[in-house]
């Protein structure tokens, strides 16, 4: 039986009509950025959960949670309602190997995210350990409308810090805007418009890809990648690419 602890919500932000995050304060024992934690609530005598990854760094507090409301889900239809003072659960120990220890040394490490998988990437950035490792970092963010394109102030605080050794690529699949890529994640770097853009080379010899965000990307992203030689990353055996499973 998973052990459970209480946490209270001390804010809410409304990004969008369907993008929300949460923060809140509960005693969660110390975890590795790029984890992550089940969030609870009691619905018609059931406890609703689902895994969500940390924004917040291990050193900050309040704990914080980035997603996107599901009318019809189980559960986020109602932390959307979560108010500061609310109560939910939360699981004690924080899980998951989608952290920098596990990934292998290189020059360059490219984070691919769509949508609110955005949100692991940012409590790893947040740290000392991406920086002093890689020469380059290339964060790319997939949204459908430039409204999704959130924490714009925590991605200007990280270029402001790190300067060339950042480079933030936002891309947009249904809209056109200026400073942000049109079309897929996927597309772009098959056509080479994403490196181009980046100024670097994805290659299984100087990188290592991140992959977190929907099944679509990271089932055409392994295509990609694996075309070029890359592999993917497992415990058993060094690869190019590691992916975020929940389940």
């Amino acid at each position: 039986m998973k052990n459970w602890i209480s946490g209270r919500v001390v804010e809410k932000t409304h990004w969008t009509d369907t993008l929300f995050s949460v923060r809140f304060d509960a005693p969660l024992e110390d975890f590795n950025a790029g984890q992550f934690i089940q969030v609870a609530m009691d619905i018609e005598g059931e406890r609703v959960a689902r895994p969500y990854s940390l924004v917040n760094a291990p050193h900050e507090r309040p704990l914080e949670i980035y997603f996107n409301e599901v009318p019809e889900g189980p559960l986020t239809p109602r932390l959307s309602l979560l108010e500061p003072g609310d109560s939910l659960w939360v699981s004690a120990k924080a899980s998951g190997v989608f952290v920098m220890e596990r990934i292998p040394e290189c020059r360059d490490l490219w984070m691919f995210a769509t949508g609110t998988a955005l949100g692991v990437y940012l409590s790893i950035l947040k740290t000392a350990i991406p920086w002093q490792r890689f020469e380059k970092v290339v964060l790319v963010h997939g949204c459908r409308t430039a409204q999704e394109l959130n924490y714009q102030k925590t991605i200007l605080m990280l270029a402001d810090r790190f300067g060339d050794q950042f480079h933030f690529v936002p891309a947009l699949s249904r809209e056109r805007a200026a400073g942000r890529l049109p079309g897929r994640v996927t597309d772009l770097l098959e056509t080479g418009v994403l490196e181009r853009t980046a100024n670097r080379v994805i290659s299984p010899d100087y990188s290592h890809i991140m992959l977190c965000g929907n099944e679509a990307m990271i089932r055409d992203m392994r295509s990609l990648l694996e075309a070029r030689g890359l592999q993917r990353h497992t415990a058993r055996q060094s690869g190019h690419y590691t992916t975020e499973k929940y389940h």
